[in-house]
């Protein structure tokens, strides 16, 4: 699997997740913001979200918020806790 075909499955997985009837995988830039500005999530979002990651990829969340709120930026930021974390073999 390539980052771009990882990041692309984690705009599903939020599209999905959070049932985003209106966008699309191409609507979400992998640099923007998830919550606030950017696609607007919030807090309630993030559990989903959170969730359905952890499912989807085994993921360990970290125990601080501040550590989870960085991981939870954007889908870039995404993919690489999912990639550091060591779930998938990025080429």
């Amino acid at each position: 699997m390539t980052r771009d075909d990882l990041e692309r499955e984690i705009k599903h997985l939020i599209i999905t997740s959070l049932d985003l009837e209106d966008v699309a995988i191409e609507d979400i830039k992998s640099e923007e913001p998830l919550f606030v500005e950017g696609l607007g999530l919030d807090s309630i979002d993030a559990l989903e979200l959170g969730m359905a990651l952890k499912k989807k990829y085994q993921l360990n969340f970290k125990t601080t918020g501040e550590e989870n709120k960085a991981y939870f930026r954007s889908v870039s930021t995404l993919a690489d806790m999912i990639i550091q974390d060591g779930q998938l073999a990025i080429n």
